[in-house]
């Protein structure tokens, strides 16, 4: 599904769109940008994959440039995860990565601007997600959209496989 094209805040022409189904282009292209986003994870095999797109809480979100010199090559993906609990509809993005070639040219922004429209279309009061402070370029970004940095802790425990 066609969401948005030719961002204005995109230095080439960007398409993204709504993942619906799986691909042998959209394989290749998340086995190649996760070892770019984390190299402690990695990449989905194909049936996670199907999991992840079949997932009625998560929808992901590929930006491929539709012009030269990277024409239908997916650059980018985000992952807007949606759910309900008893205060309301909640939204979280997760997992944006812009491959290293294509940075800079505005592709996050377009990816981040059009999660952040499905999910108020899905009903969510607010969006989160987080960053570490090293990348500086992300944290502009999202600053730059209007997110602002709460005064939160973050927690985490380690469960199943690597857990102490």
């Amino acid at each position: 599904m066609l969401t948005r094209m030719n961002s204005p805040d995109a230095a080439v022409d960007v398409l993204v769109e709504v993942v619906e189904s799986v691909s042998d282009e959209l394989l290749e292209a998340v086995t190649r940008l996760v070892p770019q986003l984390s190299r402690s994870s990695p990449p989905p095999d194909r049936r996670a994959l199907e999991s992840i797109v079949a997932s009625g809480a998560s929808t992901l979100l590929v930006a491929s440039a539709p012009t030269r010199p990277v024409r239908g090559k997916i650059i980018g993906m985000l992952t807007l995860v949606t759910f309900d609990i008893p205060t309301g509809t909640r939204a979280v993005i997760e997992d944006v990565v812009v491959d290293e070639q294509a940075r800079g040219r505005g592709i996050g922004g377009a990816l981040t601007r059009e999660a952040v429209a499905i999910a108020a279309v899905r009903g969510a009061k607010t969006v989160d997600l987080t960053s570490r402070p090293e990348r500086e370029a992300a944290n502009r970004l999202y600053r730059s959209i209007g997110f602002e940095q709460r005064n939160t802790n973050v927690y985490r425990l380690t469960i199943g496989p690597g857990a102490t």
